[in-house]
């Protein structure tokens, strides 16, 4: 009898939970607990069984589900939450491109994400689904020469194919003034078999210098495999960064903050940026207050080595750069 093949990123995927009906039974959440749930989110659910999985039964309280599930708070209306709080519209230089800051683009690879998080900034964006390719994205870097930096975004860039991904950086890599190119995804985090041998391969060929960062938000996200495989990750010549958002019941504590760096740390992954959470419409019960922000900060800066400690940092559209908190 031949041995079961493990299943592909893919088929890990088709796995999500996306009906909130089957991911409530799944936690054994109690009848009064399901009538926090928005059983019809403007914004749809999608989280992985790995995940899940890590989920504590019968509460709505656990800081991995808290970001996920789609509760009756994002129907609160605060006037200071938006739905393009950061800018992104402004900034288009074609339906994939954006170009706010000096040096550098993100190129908007795909609407697609392994998983919904509730604070996502870029939920209500207006991806150009239509057209796949990237032929004029490509041609607007190859013109301006002071670009050096093409950063991959979306949706979430390990949402292509492998075959999409080899061609795409392949031709990014063939722009002569282009010298880094930078990944951000979530997807290890949630499927970390997404880094198969293939795409393993791809990033070992790719000829710019290779900056990976990696969504994760509190330390139990970070389990053996995923670090197993951003380990392989790291192999191929990549670096590997780690961004946070700071969210009220997620990780707005010390204890928290301190553990998620030191298991970042401890497995070679700097932790970059902790993010002032993007005011986006209805998101607004995940807001922690800056001044109590910059306080975890003090802290971990007295407990922690300096590069274990994350830069706070908030993005305020139309600025040139982050805006330091701290």
């Amino acid at each position: 009898m031949k041995p079961l093949c493990p299943p592909t990123w893919q088929q890990l995927l088709r796995q999500n939970f996306v009906h909130w009906e089957k991911l409530a039974d799944f936690l054994e959440l109690t009848p009064a607990q399901r009538q926090e749930i928005d059983s019809k989110p403007r914004f749809s659910l999608n989280m992985p069984l790995r995940l899940a999985e890590k989920v504590a039964k019968g509460t709505l309280e656990d800081p991995i589900l808290r970001q996920f599930l789609p509760t009756k708070q994002e129907r609160i209306v605060n006037s200071s939450f938006v739905a393009d709080p950061i800018g992104d519209c402004a900034s288009r230089m074609s339906g994939k491109l954006l170009h706010k800051y000096k040096d550098r683009v993100l190129l908007l690879c795909t609407s697609a994400c392994a998983m919904h998080c509730r604070f996502c900034f870029r939920q209500n964006f207006d991806y150009e689904l239509e057209n796949k390719a990237f032929d004029q994205e490509l041609q607007l870097i190859a013109e301006d020469a002071s670009i050096h930096e093409v950063i991959l975004s979306g949706g979430d860039p390990l949402s292509l194919a492998n075959h999409v991904l080899k061609d795409l950086l392949m031709k990014i890599c063939k722009i002569p003034h282009i010298r880094r190119i930078r990944f951000h995804s979530r997807f290890p985090i949630g499927i970390p078999e997404r880094i198969d041998s293939d795409f393993l391969e791809i990033m070992g060929g790719v000829t710019c210098q290779t900056w990976f960062i990696v969504h994760c938000n509190h330390a139990r996200e970070l389990d053996a495999e995923v670090l197993a495989h951003l380990k392989r990750l790291q192999k191929t010549g990549a670096v590997l960064l780690c961004q946070s958002v700071l969210l009220r019941g997620v990780n707005d504590t010390v204890e928290t903050l301190k553990e998620l760096s030191e298991k970042l740390v401890d497995n070679g992954i700097f932790p970059y940026y902790l993010h002032q959470l993007d005011p986006v419409t209805g998101s607004a019960h995940f807001e922690v207050e800056v001044a109590a922000g910059q306080a975890l900060i003090g802290e971990l800066t007295s407990l922690l080595s300096g590069y274990a400690v994350p830069k706070y940092v908030k993005e305020i559209a139309g600025q040139a750069s982050k805006t330091s908190l701290f």
